[in-house]
């Protein structure tokens, strides 16, 4: 019988299936597990407030799937874990990597102050499919294009571990904390403004499993082609589940493979593997050049003349601009935290091309309301529509709200669902309500200005101008 102590720290890996770090601690003997909130190690980059939220109600997941026995800290994770180990006598300490700038940094010192005590640390990929430093060029650089990085990955190998019964021999140490302990993180808002998350999601191990075989059962089959209408439920939307961890990669690829055996939707399956690999590629991004998150990629964009207008900023913020596709996508967001994907690119598009506002505006704001909120992802996504990534959309490709809304919502269902105070608005001027003559809407009582916006630019002339300082910025180099 092993009598060894351990701490399964979770992070990101909010789940006991497929679990490396938490199945290593098992087998070794009984197991201390906790979470700890670091909002001091994470510095500008805590968790936003959605996140917070679904973060709640994951940990209240695992918590019972561990039978209560999920213990939970706030403060500064290095000096948590070697007071920890003090008190519970604890030989090993185990988790699952991140990759995250700030818990690299973090998690190297903490590994050495420990193993500097005599303890044991081990950390595993619980998060990805290939390790970061997997997937390189010949030359043993990291690749900046994608599509040469999609071939290499899926020429490369994933780790198979021979499954194992691992939960059936669970022991956990005793310790003591009060049965509200998740609640004492103050995860929620202190207002009701998450209520509606509730009606959208159901956080945990659990709610990502089902969503994953929903997904592979009613909506894979139209996932090419649907995935581009913001109003067809064609999308996986699994994502925060993947990012919290509830489901792994791995676990997500399997499953694929297993359906790929369809004939009838392999190009469907092929479709989403490359979203998985995107992915990927992001964490690679992030892990090789972890200035992008403040810093553009191409650094020609240091000149690019971005202007300051909160005003603007705000009303795209909160769904007013008066164009109804980008007001629909913001308050989707707002009310769901969640946008769907089509869509982010379009508003993304929007706020650096035609406002001219700098993208990390706009990653900050999805940061703090997207339940799916990931760094590496939300970073090179922005960075790509933006055009100052690598492998970058041209700057010139600039997304048309209106005629985007006409050929991906053409009846507008998307847009009544969340932009309701045009529910009765001629379809002819439903996407585009300020081209209409005053007296067509007077008709079925709407009044542009009182009770839908105006637009707030002309998307003619703010092209012409994003593109004329496009060109001026390469001038200058």
């Amino acid at each position: 019988m092993n009598t060894s102590r351990s701490i399964i720290w979770f992070r990101q890996d909010l789940r006991v299936e497929d679990n490396p770090a938490l199945e290593a601690a098992i087998l070794a003997g009984a197991i201390l597990p906790i979470y700890i909130l670091d909002d001091n190690s994470a510095g500008s980059w805590k968790m936003g407030a959605a996140s917070r939220w679904w973060l709640h109600h994951s940990l209240t997941k695992l918590n019972e799937r561990l039978n209560g026995k999920l213990y939970v800290f706030r403060g500064e994770a290095c000096k948590i874990l070697k007071r920890l180990t003090r008190e519970n006598k604890i030989q090993k300490v185990f988790w699952n990597r991140c990759y995250e700038p700030w818990r690299t940094a973090r998690d190297e010192i903490i590994k050495k102050d420990l193993e500097g005590i005599g303890l044991e640390v081990k950390s595993f990929n619980g998060s990805l499919l290939w390790e970061p430093w997997d997937i390189l060029k010949a030359d043993d650089t990291p690749y900046k294009v994608f599509t040469p990085f999609y071939k290499r990955a899926l020429t490369s190998s994933l780790s198979q571990a021979i499954p194992q019964n691992y939960l059936a021999k669970l022991e956990t140490i005793a310790y003591l904390q009060s049965e509200n302990k998740i609640n004492s993180l103050e995860l929620l808002p202190k207002n009701n403004w998450h209520d509606s998350l509730s009606n959208n999601w159901c956080p945990g191990e659990i709610g990502g499993q089902r969503a994953l075989q929903e997904f592979l059962r009613n909506r894979i089959p139209n996932y090419k082609s649907g995935r581009d209408y913001p109003a067809l439920n064609a999308v996986s939307r699994i994502s925060p589940h993947l990012h919290f961890g509830e489901l792994s990669a791995k676990q997500i690829w399997k499953e694929l493979k297993t359906n790929a055996l369809h004939p009838k939707i392999d190009s469907q399956i092929e479709h989403f593997q490359r979203e998985l690999v995107w992915r990927e590629f992001s964490y690679s991004l992030l892990f090789h050049f972890p200035s992008i998150t403040e810093k553009n990629m191409n650094e020609k964009f240091n000149l690019f003349p971005w202007e300051k207008n909160e005003d603007l900023l705000t009303k795209w913020q909160r769904g007013q601009t008066g164009f109804p596709l980008i007001d629909a996508g913001m308050r989707e967001l707002w009310q769901t935290g969640y946008m769907h994907n089509r869509v982010r690119m379009i508003v993304a598009s929007f706020l650096v091309k035609n406002l001219l506002i700098h993208w990390k505006e706009g990653a900050r704001w999805f940061w703090d309301c997207l339940v799916d909120a990931d760094l590496a992802s939300n970073t090179c996504s922005w960075q790509w529509v933006a055009g100052c990534g690598v492998d970058a959309a041209p700057y010139f490709r600039i997304f048309n709200p209106v005629t985007q809304s006409l050929k991906f919502d053409a009846n507008a269902d998307y847009i009544k669902t969340y932009v309701p105070e045009l529910e009765n608005c001629p379809t002819k001027f439903i996407h585009n309500p300020s081209s209409a003559p005053d007296a067509s809407l007077k008709d079925v009582g709407i009044k542009l200005g009182t009770d839908y916006p105006r637009t707030i630019v002309d998307l003619k002339l703010t092209r012409t101008k994003a593109l004329e300082a496009y060109k001026n910025m390469r001038q200058e180099m």
